[in-house]
């Protein structure tokens, strides 16, 4: 079926004082701009070739509004209208629903409903005009398909209440046939369309702050809940994503104790610190948590692991640095593992805090198949204090240079703080104030520290 050719109405304003005499000098300017077209055929009803239509001085029509007329009759007198910037509106044109949606282009900015009279919609079965019995049942048809455009809704004075009840269902505005000039119409439609384009932003500010609630929640619900009942080891971990307004990033961190008495605690960073990354950290933690109440630890346990990452990611080149520590039942010795990341710092009761060997560890997950990842035993001692973090933390910059804090800067920040009488999250959070000063801002790289304490 051919497609139904927009129709171009060009009707003169009726005579009016004040701007009215404005738009009748653009008509008359545009009717002697080159290319106007015949003043006969203007008069005579008939379009003028599309080619032809140009607004003064302000190039081709089609740059500025298009207003698309739906109604019954085709004849339907709609005054001449021009936009923001005095171009002339363009006009559309169709007899139903079909044609409608036909000749409702991206180009559209407003449709103009002409709603029949309600004694007429009263007898009508559905069809175009919605379920029987509905007198705007057309306008839901219309709203419906036209989500983004403006709507205005055309109708008698006497039919007053039923177009206030047209905006309640949706449209931007009604008019009445009898009031209705090229001045009202041209207001109108502006106006709608104004509306229609904040309604829509608001409907998006509103969907985003709300997905970004959705976001939050499911975010901390991912934060882990350390499961440590019935030990007297003190917990505390401060946790700083590097994406913007972000909670959660690529580091990850756990503790759990098992039925035998061991703490087994671990950190784990993913290579990046966007959403997918914040995601696989997430599976590895969860896994890790799974293995670890199944009994595997060491070797056998970060090589399940890093099963688990090659299946998980979404790039070969992807990989994660993880350590672990098992705590024995008394608390005074642990077996250590390193894959790819910074070893803890330990600092026992009456000495000034040292880094744990890092010799024997492997390498990061993901990088060697069939890699081994060996356990260290280390003595404790009866009281102490092991710090585990990511790499975020001794990766900012001092001053303006380029110089990293590294870890010996890191262990004399550290240590610097527990002298001074701090421990727990008051500790981790003074640190990291502490590093993210010397950065001379934020940190642009997620940051996880966990701090378990026996005294």
């Amino acid at each position: 079926m051919p497609v139904p050719v927009p129709h171009q109405r060009t009707v003169v304003l009726p005579h009016q004082a004040g701007p009215a005499d404005d738009a009748c000098a653009h008509t008359a300017r545009v009717a002697d701009a080159p290319g106007a077209g015949d003043a006969t055929a203007r008069e005579s009803g008939q379009p003028e070739p599309a080619e032809q239509r140009f607004s003064a001085d302000r190039g081709p029509l089609h740059q500025g509004l298009t207003l698309l007329l739906i109604g019954e009759d085709p004849n339907s007198h709609v005054p001449e209208m021009w936009d923001w910037a005095g171009r002339k509106v363009r006009l559309r044109t169709a007899r139903n629903l079909t044609e409608a949606e036909r000749l409702l282009t991206d180009d559209v900015h407003c449709i103009l409903l002409d709603l029949p009279p309600a004694e007429r919609t009263a007898d009508r079965d559905s069809g175009d005009a919605g379920a029987p019995g509905d007198e705007l049942g057309i306008l839901r048809d219309v709203l419906r398909m036209a989500t983004s455009h403006a709507v205005l809704v055309l109708t008698y004075e006497t039919d007053a209440e039923r177009a206030a009840d047209a905006v309640r269902v949706g449209a931007q505005d009604y008019l009445f046939r009898d009031e209705l000039d090229g001045a009202v119409l041209s207001r109108a439609v502006r106006y709608a369309v104004e509306r229609k384009r904040a309604d829509l932003a608001q409907r998006q500010l509103t969907e985003s702050r709300m997905l970004a609630q959705e976001n939050a929640r499911l975010e901390r619900g991912l934060l882990p809940t350390p499961l440590l009942d019935g030990s007297d080891l003190r917990f505390a971990a401060c946790y700083r994503p590097g994406r913007s307004r972000a909670l959660l990033g690529g580091d990850f961190y756990d503790t759990v104790r098992t039925p035998d008495g061991t703490v087994h605690a671990m950190i784990g960073d993913v290579c990046g610190h966007g959403p997918d990354e914040a995601a696989l950290g997430v599976e590895l933690r969860i896994a890790w948590r799974a293995l670890t109440f199944a009994g595997l630890c060491g070797d056998e346990l970060l090589a399940t692991l890093q099963k688990v990452l090659e299946h998980e990611r979404a790039d070969d080149e992807i990989f994660a640095t993880l350590c672990t520590v098992d705590i024995s039942a008394d608390g005074r010795r642990a077996g250590l593992c390193l894959a790819g990341h910074p070893a803890p710092l330990l600092a026992r009761a009456g000495e000034r805090p040292d880094l744990l060997p890092y010799e024997f560890g492997g390498p990061a997950l993901g990088l060697l198949p069939n890699a081994r990842w060996p356990r260290r035993q280390v003595e404790l001692g009866g009281s102490w204090s092991l710090m585990m973090y990511t790499d975020g933390l001794i990766e900012g910059r001092i001053g303006k240079g380029n110089q990293r804090l590294g870890q010996e800067g890191m262990t004399e920040l550290v240590s610097r703080q527990m002298a001074a009488g701090l421990s727990g999250e008051e500790l981790l959070d003074a640190s990291v104030r502490e590093v993210r000063d010397l950065n001379g801002g934020e940190l642009t790289d997620d940051v996880a520290v966990l701090l378990l304490d026996r005294h």
